[in-house]
């Protein structure tokens, strides 16, 4: 796949994330929830966290190990991100996450359904995980309503802030997509 490509939903426009969004990505992941609820977003978030996110994102895209799409609705605007990482041997780690102005509309459940089906039609995996930390069940309920099943507890998983923390993890499989 030469050119990232572009995916629509009944509601939303998943394309590449650009420069433009910078702004937003910025203002949108300043609250600190953002960083309580994920392992790999950070508070205070800086533009520069953003530009650099925005490089690795272009980066994996490049390699064929990631595809990162802006979650937009139909005028374009950004709202959240959402994106497959390739783990290898036909798997891949699904992400997401959504501005707080934007949560309990079902925008991350359709954008992540939308993921669900290019990884397995278009990309060819296997399977598709997701994790959450066990303060963040809402995630875990977005993930059941995609078809994902619990698999695993992975006990003290994650070291953040001198914690070591819990992570559920949830995945598909091809054959029961």
């Amino acid at each position: 796949m030469k050119e990232f490509p572009v995916l629509l939903t009944q509601r939303l426009i998943l394309s590449q994330l650009n420069e433009s969004d910078i702004p937003f990505i910025t203002e949108y992941l300043q609250d600190k929830i953002f960083s309580e609820l994920t392992s790999n977003i950070p508070y205070p978030y800086t533009e520069e966290d953003a530009e650099f996110w925005l490089k690795m994102s272009r980066e994996a895209f490049s390699n064929k190990t990631g595809y990162t799409f802006a979650v937009r609705d139909k005028e374009h605007r950004i709202m959240g991100a959402v994106g497959l990482h390739d783990r290898g041997d036909d798997k891949a780690e699904l992400g997401y996450w959504l501005a707080v102005p934007f949560w309990n509309n079902g925008y991350i459940t359709e954008a992540a359904e939308e993921i669900m089906r290019f990884g397995f039609e278009t990309l060819k995996f296997n399977k598709i995980y997701a994790t959450h930390f066990l303060n963040n069940p809402a995630s875990g309920r977005i993930m059941q309503k995609i078809g994902m099943e619990k698999e695993a507890l992975l006990k003290q998983h994650i070291k953040k802030n001198e914690e070591y923390l819990d992570l559920v993890m949830y995945s598909c499989f091809k054959n029961k997509y």
